[in-house]
């Protein structure tokens, strides 16, 4: 009888193979994913001045920038109509809009490569993301920090190794997005939304604005 883990284990191995990527972390959302991969570059001691971040994008990516202890530049970037841009100069790339088959170490896509599947996305769970990864130290550190520090076992059972987060991806949602799975053609491109210039708004006041 499979655990409630495996579920989410077979949408992480399911999307790393469609995509092309060794390693898969499903977490509780998009944001989450561009959070804890923040964190990650954090916990290595690899701080930047500044991210670029496009100014017409959604409010919780500046905002997950500055939450991990980084400043924001924003730039003019125009990234719809292919889906996807990265927080340069960290190898973080947000691919909220962007899902194609064998995408990963295509298109610059190396590094974290972040996902997100909002009902407006390309796969429409209605909540969740996941974290596409090549490094396997940072695969393990993320399956740990995404769930509170946990292993995914019962927690009489379990040794905290990390203080982590709430953001594990539920197996109701994993079960969704292997459902949906099989509707994914090899590129997929979210709509463009009508996102409104961050840069003018007073919460992100003390971010480095771009040209």
């Amino acid at each position: 009888m499979k655990s409630p883990y495996d579920y989410t284990k077979d949408f992480e191995k399911s999307m790393a193979e469609f995509c092309g990527a060794p390693y898969a972390v499903a977490v509780e959302s998009g944001s989450a994913a561009l959070f804890l991969s923040l964190q990650w570059w954090k916990s290595e001691n690899c701080f930047v001045e500044h991210l670029e971040v496009p100014k017409h994008t959604y409010p919780s990516v500046p905002a997950s920038v500055m939450h991990a202890g980084y400043k924001v530049k924003f730039t003019n970037c125009d990234w719809q109509d292919k889906g996807y841009y990265q927080l340069w100069p960290l190898p973080i790339v947000d691919s909220a809009k962007f899902i194609g088959k064998k995408m990963y170490y295509n298109n610059g896509m190396s590094g974290f490569v972040c996902l997100s599947f909002h009902g407006k996305k390309c796969l429409p769970i209605g909540r969740g993301g996941m974290i596409l990864t090549g490094d396997e130290t940072a695969y393990k550190w993320l399956k740990l920090a995404r769930f509170d520090g946990r292993h995914e076992v019962p927690l009489a059972n379990d040794i905290i190794e990390i203080v982590g987060w709430n953001m594990y991806m539920t197996p109701e949602q994993a079960v969704r997005g292997l459902e949906l799975m099989q509707y994914l053609k090899d590129v997929n491109i979210s709509p463009s939304d009508k996102y409104p210039d961050l840069s003018k708004m007073k919460c992100f006041k003390g971010a480095l604005n771009g040209n």
